[in-house]
């Protein structure tokens, strides 16, 4: 993918009003080895939290429901 393209993504999403940490379990979600390494570094309670819920089925904890 060529970095215009991943600009241009990025300004639609910016534009889209995605939370922060909502990208950032993203990029987790879809990083290579490397880049994961260091996202886990940057973020290592982010991280905790998406293999969290990524064990409960929906993510969703008890008591908690749907929007």
């Amino acid at each position: 993918m060529s970095r215009l393209l991943e600009y241009r993504i990025s300004a639609k999403l910016a534009a889209e009003d995605v939370p922060f940490y909502a990208l950032i379990m993203a990029a987790m979600r879809r990083a290579d080895s490397i880049n994961l390494k260091k996202l886990q570094a940057a973020w290592p309670g982010i991280w905790e939290e998406l293999q969290r819920l990524y064990q409960i089925p929906g993510a969703l904890d008890e008591g908690e429901r749907t929007c």
